[in-house]
């Protein structure tokens, strides 16, 4: 592909305050709106296999209050400052943002040190959240059709318990974990030297550096964190799992690769590789099975993009009375393809331009800068890696694509689950 087009490198300065809270600031005076993200470097990843949940858990439970602010305080301030924020949990981190009016920078700055100084670890808070997520997870995993076909295919495709247990976790080690467990995972993971935090849109550079010292300075550090072995097994046979789904309408299935990790050369060719087959009205499975068999009512696929190893999935609800088996060989056949003849010209103009698109717009939103800047700055140490993700995109050839392909996924050596409404197995 093209390797012309760059855009104009974005501003970054980055340092690291006494105690170890590594700052990135992006300044961007274009708007009068501001960004705060704070990453922790805590993920399910990071769990000990007697008890799961507790990553997510502490996302629910950074919002119950702290020294200063009362519980729900912290969406109240941030509402009322005319602001947005939230959190996410995922394997590899745990996040927590806020975009805002530029004059309210202070604010979120102080709620989210304040928090991170002070979380209100008590067991009245620890028993209404774990009855939160417990509820959560009936509503979005339980009681949901399909809800849990990715945990358990994260299961089949991973051998190491930190890669392959849900981010939601076990209810069960939820409900014998006590609040020293939880003040001591707090403690090891909720340090300034475990997080970084990144500001992106209008500021001054010196007030935002003084107002981070302020509040943020003071806060002690901890010893790091025990270190994690994400490592598995270079090759693992076909596995294959049949779930029964007592709220699915419909059969369904989900075909999962285990690939390199993030930023590789492979990783990359993979990425664009499932942009050729399953993003987007244009892709080979949305014409071959959506517009030219219709066989399928639902096509899905989406790489999952770790420090370890990643992996990538596709699959499909079909329509009723349609052969699986038929829908499942489309896919082989594509991806069989690809391996042989790699991608055409065309495709690789149309990746081009889309990977163009996207990175235009996620810079027009200090938010989307402000979260890609800390994931490069946590996860690969260099937050200017920014400024030359489009170009090492760009330059992946039709050639690496081919061969990653033919490499990862044109092989007996995937996960396949088959999901069978209750009744009709």
């Amino acid at each position: 592909m093209s390797e012309t087009f760059k855009l104009p490198p974005l501003d970054i300065e980055e340092y690291s305050l006494a105690n170890g809270l590594r700052v990135v600031l992006n300044a961007d005076n274009s708007i009068p709106v501001v960004s705060v993200a704070v990453y922790y470097n805590v993920g399910s990843r990071n769990e000990r296999d007697d008890r799961t949940g507790f990553a997510h858990l502490f996302e629910h439970m950074m919002f119950q209050g702290s020294e200063n602010v009362p519980k729900a305080g912290h969406f109240q301030h941030i509402m009322k400052a005319g602001g947005t924020m939230n959190g996410t949990t995922s394997s590899e981190r745990t996040n927590y943002y806020e975009t805002l009016p530029a004059n309210q920078l202070p604010l979120a700055l102080w709620l989210e040190s304040d928090r991170m100084r002070s979380l209100a670890v008590t067991q009245e808070n620890l028993d209404n959240q774990r009855e939160a997520v417990k509820e959560e997870k009936r509503l979005r995993y339980d009681n949901q059709p399909y809800g849990q076909i990715f945990d358990l295919i994260n299961e089949m495709i991973y051998k190491n318990f930190a890669n392959s247990h849900s981010t939601i976790g076990s209810m069960e080690h939820l409900d014998h974990a006590t609040v020293e467990d939880v003040q001591e995972f707090f403690r090891i993971y909720y340090a300034p030297n475990n997080a970084v935090i990144v500001l992106s849109g209008a500021f001054e550079t010196a007030t935002a550096k003084d107002l981070i010292e302020t509040y943020f300075g003071d806060i002690a550090s901890q010893p790091l964190p025990p270190a994690l072995d994400v490592t598995e097994p270079s090759e693992v046979a076909a596995n294959y799992k049949e779930w029964e789904d007592h709220l699915a309408p419909f059969p369904a299935f989900l075909i999962g690769w285990k690939i390199p990790q993030r930023r590789s050369p492979d990783f990359y060719a993979l990425f664009l590789a499932g942009k050729i087959l399953y993003d987007g009205d244009s892709s080979r499975l949305y014409q071959k099975l959506v517009k030219g068999e219709e066989s399928v009512i639902q096509l899905f696929g989406f790489t999952d993009e770790r420090r370890g190893p990643s992996s990538i999935f596709v699959g499909a609800i079909p329509k009723p009375e349609k052969d699986l088996s038929k829908i499942r060989e489309t896919i082989m056949h594509e991806i069989h393809d690809l391996a042989a003849h790699g991608p055409t010209s065309e495709e690789m103009e149309k990746i081009e331009n889309q990977l163009i698109n996207d990175s235009v717009r996620m810079r027009q939103s200090s938010m989307s800068r402000a979260q890609q800047i800390a994931e490069f700055a946590l996860y690969d140490g260099d937050p200017t890696l920014i400024n030359s993700e489009l170009e090492a995109l760009l330059s992946v050839t039709a050639d690496q694509i081919r061969h990653a392909v033919g490499v990862y996924l044109n092989t007996d050596n995937r996960a396949l689950l088959d999901v069978v409404p209750a009744g009709k197995g």
